[in-house]
């Protein structure tokens, strides 16, 4: 991650400004510069250099990548960076809960149940117990026994 700058944004246009108003009172471009980098107490008259080439790229009088285009690849790779921890995040997430049925893969969904009721489903619950309502077959069976004592 870059460092931010140590000049705020405003003191850098207010210097291209200067540079824009003094330029006919020197007679080359750096000693306008130079003489503007002194007064605002800028490091190095070559860090004011830039600014103004950029400013002049921003402008469209100079050829070269603007702003605006220059920081559309930074933020895309962050936010390239950010979806790869979050599905990196949702994967972790996904691998150590069960599925959404509740059985592992381990485990086999359909098993036969154990005992005299072999109609049913052994992973429902209380398969044993069923009522028998709920089930037609035993219902016409248990009242053909009902039907055939009497």
């Amino acid at each position: 991650m870059a460092r931010p700058s140590q000049y705020p944004l405003e003191l850098r246009r207010r210097a291209v400004r200067m540079i824009a108003e003094v330029r006919p009172e020197y007679d080359t471009e750096w000693a306008t510069m130079k003489a503007v980098a002194q007064e605002l107490g800028i490091g190095t008259t070559g860090t004011l250099r830039k600014w103004v080439r950029q400013d002049q790229v921003d402008a469209g009088v100079r050829p070269g990548a603007t702003t605006a285009e220059s920081a559309e690849p930074k933020r895309l790779k962050k936010e390239n960076t950010e979806l790869k921890r979050a599905n990196e995040t949702l994967k972790a997430a996904a691998s150590s809960r069960p599925s959404s049925t509740g059985h592992t893969h381990a485990r086999r969904v359909h098993r036969r149940a154990r005992g005299p009721l072999r109609r049913c489903r052994a992973d429902l619950p209380r398969a044993d117990r069923a009522r028998l309502q709920d089930h037609p077959f035993l219902l016409l069976t248990t009242s053909s026994v009902r039907f055939s004592q009497r």
